[in-house]
């Protein structure tokens, strides 16, 4: 199965079923879920989560209980500005900078409280949260559509800021699990790039997914300069900077 069918099959259910929460429609973003809390819960009672100092967390609805958690836990947060388009596109939210969590944890208060900084400024990242539409239990990831949480990934990984410590997680409801071999007619095969990131660790409100090393996809490690279209290279400054051909 083609991505964008994926995308389009797990919106309409979750919509379809109820389980979808604001904003609405759940279509073209990365949804939230019924549960999103319960979600959270699981990924914080992980070694993985009492073992991280510092987060990368997309900045989506269903992953705004993560991003307040780790905050209360003492834990720093990067956020990416949308779509990387600033010289310094990531927001710094940490416990003694944040004057109030709640808003600061939302996509306008992330950019009022939020410390501005550049990706070579962005330390060690523990731990990386993924919002994602539909997941595999391999530890395949489908996102928007747009590639930016992946190319975050990527340009971290340029920097060496992430790496084989890393670990990837996603908060999903149970219908964003897409299991093939169970859901055939649903699902079949997939198709992921050789730039998608897969996921170590999957919560859902009913439980917490290890994939199997030996069956995940590859991690790929930084920028695939051959895939990067022309015009994200013409609108994201850290790209530029750290195209091979401008050194």
């Amino acid at each position: 199965m083609d991505k964008q069918s994926l995308r389009e099959r797990i919106w309409d259910d979750l919509e379809a079923s109820g389980e979808a929460r604001f904003p609405f429609p759940p279509h073209g973003r990365i949804p939230n879920f019924a549960g999103a809390d319960a979600a959270c819960d699981r990924l914080a009672a992980t070694d993985e989560w009492a073992d991280a100092a510092v987060l990368k967390c997309n900045p989506d609805a269903p992953q705004l209980p993560v991003r307040r958690a780790a905050l209360r836990a003492g834990k720093t947060v990067y956020v990416a500005v949308p779509r990387l388009r600033e010289e310094h596109p990531f927001l710094r939210l940490a416990p003694d900078e944040v004057p109030d969590v709640d808003d600061a944890t939302t996509v306008s208060g992330a950019s009022k409280h939020g410390v501005p900084v550049g990706p070579d400024e962005v330390p060690d990242v523990d731990l990386v949260v993924s919002g994602s539409v539909a997941v595999t239990p391999d530890g395949g990831r489908v996102g928007k559509g747009e590639g930016f949480a992946d190319l975050e990934f990527a340009v971290l990984s340029e920097l060496g800021a992430v790496g084989d410590w890393t670990t990837v997680a996603s908060t999903v409801h149970e219908r964003q699990v897409v299991d093939a071999d169970a859901d055939v007619d649903a699902a079949g095969d997939v198709e992921l790039d050789s730039h998608d990131v897969p996921l170590d660790l999957i919560c859902t409100p009913e439980r917490t997914i290890r994939p199997d090393s030996a069956a995940k996809p590859p991690r790929p490690g930084g920028v695939d300069w051959d895939a990067l279209p022309d015009e994200k290279l013409a609108e994201i400054p850290v790209l530029q900077r750290l195209h091979p051909g401008d050194g």
